[in-house]
């Protein structure tokens, strides 16, 4: 085969005129690249939730899966995947959680860190991540947090002590 063959080829398409079947068939061809993507990679994951809410249903890696065992490693007791999905619930969880678990408690979190926590582990990187949270630390932490005074009762503070001027 002539070396020079790919190189004239191109000259050559370069010169000639698309016309309109030539864009009907880029457009057509690019049409079921897009339809070959959705049906191959993204429509799987909206088949195991209702259509109406449209989010998709995407699986824990085995990367994710092993980043929380290792976390769990060397605990004893019960183990629930509560499944968060996307993480919207998660302030809401966060509160819950902190008022009805036991002191020695460890929540584990993949993909989406609980907001307002501190983890005192972390595993993995990038949506492989997985944060553990210990439930004695958070308690403690809010009551630190609690007990510390804002600018606002500072002022108010003043002010009593002041008394009107």
């Amino acid at each position: 085969m002539d070396d020079d063959a790919p190189d004239e080829a191109l000259a050559e398409f370069k010169t000639k005129q698309l016309g309109g079947w030539g864009v009907a068939q880029i457009a057509a061809g690019t049409g079921l690249t897009v339809y070959a993507m959705w049906v191959g990679i993204i429509q799987p994951g909206f088949r195991r939730v209702p259509l109406r809410l449209q989010v998709p249903y995407i699986p824990a890696s085995k990367a994710q899966v092993n980043h929380v065992m290792t976390l769990f490693r060397g605990r004893k007791g019960g183990f629930v995947d509560l499944g968060s999905g996307d993480g919207r619930i998660l302030s809401l969880l966060q509160q819950k959680l902190e008022t009805e678990l036991p002191e020695d408690a460890l929540v584990v979190a993949g993909r989406f860190p609980f907001p307002d926590w501190t983890p005192c582990r972390v595993e993995g990187q990038g949506v492989d991540r997985a944060w553990a949270y210990s439930m004695q630390a958070q308690r403690q932490h809010t009551i630190k947090t609690n007990d510390m005074p804002t600018d606002s009762n500072l002022n108010n503070e003043l002010t009593k002590t002041k008394g009107p001027t």
